[in-house]
């Protein structure tokens, strides 16, 4: 009599591991069919070499396959020269609570001013420069002047009065 109910609850048991495999299975089998034309492009085209844009400076690059899926995988889809990385990697130092997709934008952006500015006109994009330092400069010691604690000043001589 023991061994009749111990065999349906081991049914049952079997019936519901069976269950979640096959709906594991059939899950794993959908990924590996959206996988698949990633690796097989992958692993064929992994020694070619392509030319990359840089996303930011635009400077063009002949990488391998493998090297373009890395370089896009640590830049939020993005290829990115090895100068802009580190501009990418510094910006991201200084302001640890920037996301990396904003730190290459802003990256992106500055290229994009420099490339509109200074390689279009470098005499004018100087004298732009030197305002800006002289204008900085002048609003640093300007703003000295008033906030800066006032000068100690004497009050009586130091040398005292000989009477005669």
């Amino acid at each position: 009599m023991e061994s009749s109910n111990l065999f349906p609850v081991m049914n049952n048991e079997q019936r519901l591991l069976r269950k979640v495999v096959s709906d594991v299975s059939s899950e794993v089998e959908k990924y590996r069919e959206l996988l698949e034309p990633c690796s097989s492009t992958v692993d064929d085209d992994d020694d070619q070499v392509k030319q990359a844009e840089c996303e930011c400076c635009g400077l063009k690059e002949d990488c391998t396959t493998d090297y373009i899926i890395r370089v896009k995988g640590c830049h939020c889809g993005k290829w990115v020269c090895g100068l802009c990385s580190e501009a990418v990697k510094e910006r991201l130092n200084k302001a640890p609570n920037t996301a990396m997709l904003e730190a290459v934008s802003f990256h992106r952006e500055f290229c994009q001013k420099f490339n509109s500015t200074t390689l279009l006109n470098p005499k004018l994009s100087l004298t732009c420069s030197m305002r800006d330092i002289a204008k900085r400069s002048h609003d640093n010691r300007s703003s000295h002047k008033f906030s800066s604690a006032p000068k100690i000043s004497r009050s009586s001589s130091c040398v005292p009065k000989i009477k005669f």
